[in-house]
């Protein structure tokens, strides 16, 4: 995958952006509503960018992909994870210096054609916290639709959720 928009690329993983990944996971923003996406060390990060290049090649997921500005700094990541029943879900974190400048809008916006071709989806869902307004102003700015909001699963607890779905037209 390489995608390009005016100010991002985006392209698959490789080893050396192990660094990048953790030092992107560790805002306070990452650790409030994705935990399990921190990484506390570069090796750590290491061994799930391995894992990651590992999925490429199928369909199966999870499918992340590394967000870079045109001069190649790494500033988050967006992706495609394999829920029940074909249902699969948008994610995406934008570290918190390069937040509130249209990033996580643009990569999405880019994306989802992309992603939701190879995988031969109509629908993408989006799950949030209630609280997390950011990720809500950007799933709503790239045309998902709020289907749920109340208490329900989230990182392995039952938390205040917004939920959305994306329909490919």
């Amino acid at each position: 995958m390489n995608i390009r928009t005016e100010r991002l690329n985006i392209c698959e993983f490789t080893p050396d952006m192990a660094e990048a990944v953790h030092l992107n996971s560790l805002d306070e923003d990452n650790r409030r509503f994705v935990p399990d996406e921190v990484f506390e060390t570069v090796e750590n990060a290491a061994e799930t960018v391995d894992f990651l290049m590992s999925q490429y090649g199928g369909t199966e997921g999870p499918l992340v992909y590394p967000v870079l500005l045109k001069d190649g700094t790494n500033i988050g990541y967006v992706q495609a994870v394999p829920l029940d029943d074909g249902v699969w879900e948008l994610g995406y974190h934008i570290a918190k210096a390069y937040t509130k400048k249209g990033y996580a809008s643009e990569a999405v916006k880019a994306f989802l054609p992309v992603v939701m071709e190879r995988l031969h989806l109509d629908t993408m869902l989006g799950v949030c916290l209630a609280d997390n307004f950011a990720s809500r102003r950007v799933m709503e700015k790239c045309g998902f639709v709020k289907c749920f909001e109340g208490v329900g699963p989230y990182q392995g607890a039952e938390r205040p959720i917004c939920r959305y779905t994306f329909t490919r037209t």
